[in-house]
């Protein structure tokens, strides 16, 4: 009955329109906080890098494996963690994760030997994984199809702007030695301290499902309740999770995320390396240049998401970008290497990552909330292997070869094989099934 009322026209739709924006300002800004803590902790390594190859003497294999092995524990719990949200509590999950991956890593300070630092970054990969399909269950309990797409996009922004706090934050303590203790190992003390507190916070503060929100009226829950069961297309009750597992849409998404991810973590831990060795730049500076690709994301990926709801297409909306990026790697192939033309064409690279919130929204949309937990977890978990694949395979082939070359040319591949699968994923009316 309240549904009904709440999608009447006149006021009672304003209602609805009030309802969906207080759950919006409820739930994303603090959200958006965590995920900027969370990609702090995971992404630091690639700034520590600048000052911990000099110190402890660590090659750039050392240091894609490093930044790589954080993704096999990391992969193997995808699906539980998605799991853990949906079938447990979200607030609770997500308040554990998150402070035991802060208190890993402000052990990694500790690190003196390239064996430490593969075992702390595998153990904090363990401890992250199921903060991200975690939260995109979690959105799913909330938003209504409508706002899928800016709802992602608003809370994955957060990826380029943990860029844009913490390339400049990171080169300013890589150049102080407090307490005689080296930049780089406080770079991983004050990145890890505030996942310990917003994780304390996240236990209180947030709420499991519409129907447990004290800060919503009884009237407000069941419209949300109600509108997100009409969502469902019939079909969707009849997908299981094994079903999710053997769909062929499920493994095209999770194909076309690992090529994807394989571009986009490479970019991301090699970018500040690169340029430093491009520009001679100083690592302060490095740090502030290193800002201008997140910014042109962080755009990026508002407006893709934001275009994406209005249009109601998603696979072109989730390819473009990565088309985009396998120009820029074709650029960095063949065009000179100047410092100016190296930002510009990272810049376009990076913002491939605007294919995040349309690509989450796909899952959700089809499935069942079980069945899309384990297809989340399992998508991730795919394309989360790239975590590793991608900067250790640039890093070896850089070693090599002593060229970035031919670690650009397999960026770019994997850009276009990904854009392709996107685009040949059924549209959502097209059911999800093991025979598709």
């Amino acid at each position: 009955m309240a549904a009904t009322t709440l999608n009447q026209s006149g006021p009672a739709s304003n209602a609805a329109e009030h309802t969906r924006r207080l759950i919006a300002l409820r739930l994303l800004p603090f959200l958006f906080v965590l995920y900027i803590v969370n990609y702090l902790d995971r992404t630091n390594l690639a700034y520590a890098a600048l000052e911990m190859s000099h110190d402890l003497g660590f090659s750039d294999r050392v240091f894609g494996l490093g930044a790589g092995i954080f993704f096999v524990s990391y992969v193997a719990l995808q699906v539980p963690g998605a799991l853990l949200v949906e079938r447990w509590s979200a607030r609770r999950a997500i308040s554990l994760i998150m402070i035991v991956w802060g208190s890993l890593t402000v052990l990694t300070g500790l690190v003196h030997t390239a064996g430490q630092l593969y075992l702390a970054r595998f153990v904090l990969g363990a401890a992250e994984a199921g903060f991200f399909p975690g939260v995109v269950v979690y959105l799913s309990h909330w938003f209504i199809d409508e706002d899928r797409g800016k709802s992602g996009s608003n809370f994955m922004a957060a990826i380029p702007l943990s860029f844009v706090i913490g390339s400049p934050l990171a080169g300013w303590i890589l150049v102080h030695h407090w307490l005689g203790v080296d930049g780089w190992r406080w770079l991983f003390v004050t990145e890890g301290l505030p996942a310990i507190l917003f994780g304390a916070v996240a236990f209180f503060y947030l709420t499991d499902w519409p129907q447990q929100a004290s800060w919503l009226t009884a009237e407000q829950q069941w419209w949300v309740m109600a509108k997100l069961e009409e969502e469902k297309p019939v079909s969707r009750h009849t997908t299981s999770a094994w079903d999710a597992l053997r769909s062929r849409t499920v493994l095209l998404l999770a194909a076309a995320a690992f090529l994807e991810y394989f571009v986009g973590y490479s970019s991301m831990f090699w970018f500040p390396t690169i340029l430093k060795r491009v520009s001679g730049f100083s690592d302060t500076r490095v740090g502030w240049l290193g800002i201008v690709p997140y910014i042109a994301m962080f755009v990026a990926m508002h407006f893709n998401g934001w275009h994406s709801d209005k249009t109601g297409e998603r696979r072109w909306h989730a390819a473009m970008p990565v088309f985009a990026a396998a120009v820029a790697l074709l650029g960095l192939i063949t065009l000179p290497g100047t410092t100016l033309l190296t930002v510009i064409l990272f810049t376009v690279v990076c913002s491939t990552t605007s294919f995040l919130p349309v690509f989450w929204a796909m899952p959700t949309e089809m499935l069942t909330e079980s069945a899309a937990a384990t297809a989340v977890g399992l998508i991730n978990a795919v394309g989360s292997v790239a975590g590793f694949a991608g900067p250790y395979v640039f890093g070896y082939l850089h070693t090599r070869t002593g060229s970035y070359t031919s670690g650009f040319v397999a960026m770019m591949v994997c850009a276009v094989a990904s854009g392709l699968l996107l685009v040949s994923i059924p549209k959502p009316d097209a059911q999800v099934s093991p025979t598709m």
